[in-house]
């Protein structure tokens, strides 16, 4: 029952949003995350992203990544390497147009737990492969979740999520955007959540705002 009551929030939400997105240039962005264990100490990173300008049918931005990692300590401390594909379909001076890029990434998380505050440190290195130039950044990424209705992140708990991101180029200028983020999110099983929340995006000092709705799946491989 209250995951149908929270599908109807957000739902609502949405609906409200999305009547003023094209007003208030406010984007969506649609998310699968997959990672699943391969093997105690392996696992597989699969991921699809639809960034839309408004609510749907804007393309923006399609964005799919996966990789494979491994465990350094049990489920935690994961080294990764991964293939990004990325689709981008930009406006020049009002015109759509469309460019294409391969990337490459390696990256770094570690997990701490403070109570119910469940940490999440992500470093990643990113080798920009685009249509006209080759470029490299480094991200990192602080995220943390809060359990709400339980005092850890079990099936039907409802949970607050919260992460800030920063983007550094390898030539200048440096800085290239920051990210903040907000949700509530539901814990389905051990192994399925979703979220619902609004990112601010800060790039060559403009703000710009995205809903955000994220579906994760953790549904191993056989019996690990």
């Amino acid at each position: 029952m209250k995951i149908v009551k929270l599908l109807a929030l957000v739902i609502f939400s949405l609906g409200t949003t999305f009547s003023f997105a094209q007003k208030n240039d406010l984007g969506a962005w649609y998310m699968y995350f997959g990672n699943n264990k391969i093997s105690k100490k392996w696992n597989w990173h699969n991921e699809i992203q639809y960034r839309n300008f408004d609510a749907v049918g804007d393309l923006e931005q399609l964005l799919i990544r996966t990789g494979i990692g491994y465990d350094l300590t049990e489920n935690n401390n994961n080294v990764l390497l991964g293939y990004g594909f990325i689709l981008s379909q930009p406006y020049v001076n009002g015109e759509k147009t469309e460019n294409i890029e391969h990337r490459i990434f390696q990256q770094y998380i570690t997990k701490q737990q403070f109570g119910r505050f469940n940490l999440q440190h992500r470093y990643r290195l990113e080798e920009r492969f685009l249509e006209d130039d080759f470029r490299m950044r480094f991200r990192y990424l602080l995220g943390v979740n809060i359990p709400i209705n339980n005092k850890e992140m079990l099936p039907k708990t409802f949970y607050a999520s919260a992460y800030n991101e920063i983007f550094l180029h390898f030539d200048s200028p440096v800085f290239d955007r920051n990210r903040v983020y907000g949700a509530l999110g539901y814990v389905i099983n051990k192994n399925m959540r979703i979220e619902a929340g609004y990112m601010n995006q800060l790039q060559e000092n403009k703000n710009r705002g995205q809903v955000q709705i994220g579906f994760y799946n953790n549904i191993p491989f056989g019996k690990n």
